[in-house]
C-alpha cells in the first residue's frame, strides 16, 4: 500500500498561525520536502518535532520527484511544505502533486496560511473575483507584455515581487495599465507589517526611494467598466455648463470625462442642439 502526499501549509510570519493538523502530520509523516532545510529545521525544532529532511526546490525538482515518488510508492508519507505559505502555490510542487495523482497516490491538504489570500483580503479592493499571477517577468519587455494582457482584466490582481523590485513593478503597472487602486503589502503577519493603498502615483510618491525589505505582495484593482454614457444627458449638462459662461468645446470635454463618452460626438451635438 503506498503512502501519502501532504501539502502543508506553515506560517508566513506568524508562528502561532500553524494549524494543530499541521503540527500532528508532521509528527507522524517519514520525511519532510522542504525548500529550505535549516529553516524548517528551526520551525520543527520549535515544535520539538525530529523527522527527516530532503532539500525541494526549483533546482532539484525534477530529481526529487522521481525520488519521493519511489519513496512514496514503498509506503513512506511525505509533508510537502515552502518556506512559508501553502505549497505548490508560485513554488515548486505542481509536478510532484501531478506525478502522484497520475501513479495513483493519496494526496492530502492541510490548509493555512497564503499570503496571496492574505494581501487580497487585507488589501480593501475587491475579493469577489480575483486573479493570481505569482510574480511577473524580471526582464522589461516580458514584464510589459504580462501587463499589456492584464489592461482590461476586469479582476483583481494578485502578484508576488521582490522587494528591490517594487517601485519598478509600480512604474511599469503606471504605463501598461493606469493608475489603478492598488495595495503594496509587505511582512504580512511580521512584526513590521505595512499595508500601502491608493493609486499607484500616490503609493510610488509615499514610497520615493525608500528601499523595502521582506515579502512583498502587490493587489492591483480590476478595470472598471463604465456604462455607456446617455447622449441625451451629456448635451443637457454641457449646454448648462454653455450657458454658465463656458467655452462650448470646453464644456463638451469636461462632460465627456465625467461620463465617459466621447468630446467629439457631444460638442456636435451640442451645436446642433
Amino acid at each position: 500500500m503506498g503512502g501519502t502526499l501532504w501539502l502543508v501549509a506553515t506560517p508566513i510570519g506568524n508562528l502561532g498561525d500553524l494549524s494543530t493538523r499541521a503540527r500532528e502530520v508532521f509528527g507522524q509523516v517519514d520525511v519532510v520536502a522542504c525548500e529550505d532545510t535549516r529553516r524548517t529545521g528551526r520551525l520543527l525544532a520549535g515544535l520539538k518535532i525530529r523527522v527527516p529532511l530532503v532539500s525541494y526546490f526549483e533546482g532539484n525538482e525534477r530529481q526529487r520527484v522521481d525520488e519521493l515518488l519511489v519513496r512514496l510508492g514503498n509506503g513512506d508519507d511525505v509533508a510537502l511544505v515552502t518556506d512559508g505559505g501553502t505549497p505548490a502555490v508560485s513554488d515548486p510542487g505542481y509536478r510532484l502533486v501531478r506525478a502522484c495523482i497520475d501513479a495513483d497516490i493519496d494526496v492530502q491538504v492541510v490548509p493555512g496560511p497564503s499570503a496571496a489570500i492574505a494581501a487580497l483580503v487585507v488589501s480593501g479592493l475587491p475579493t469577489d473575483r480575483f486573479v493570481f499571477e505569482g510574480f511577473l517577468p524580471r526582464k522589461p519587455g516580458e514584464r510589459s507584455r504580462r501587463l499589456d494582457g492584464l489592461r482590461h482584466e476586469p479582476r483583481t490582481i494578485v502578484v508576488f515581487e521582490s522587494p528591490l523590485r517594487v517601485q519598478t513593478l509600480l512604474r511599469d503597472v503606471l504605463v501598461a495599465i493606469g493608475d489603478r487602486e492598488i495595495a503594496v503589502v509587505r511582512e504580512l503577519t511580521k512584526l513590521h507589517e505595512q499595508v500601502l493603498r491608493g493609486r499607484v502615483s500616490q503609493v510610488l510618491s509615499r514610497l520615493g526611494a525608500t528601499e523595502l525589505k521582506g515579502e512583498v505582495v502587490v493587489v492591483i484593482g480590476g478595470e472598471r467598466v463604465r456604462p455607456s454614457p446617455d447622449m441625451a444627458v451629456c448635451v443637457e449638462e454641457a449646454r448648462e455648463l454653455a450657458a454658465g459662461g463656458m467655452r462650448k468645446r470646453d464644456a463638451a470635454h469636461a462632460v465627456a470625462d465625467r461620463y465617459g463618452a466621447s468630446a467629439n460626438e457631444v460638442y456636435r451635438a451640442l451645436l446642433d442642439a
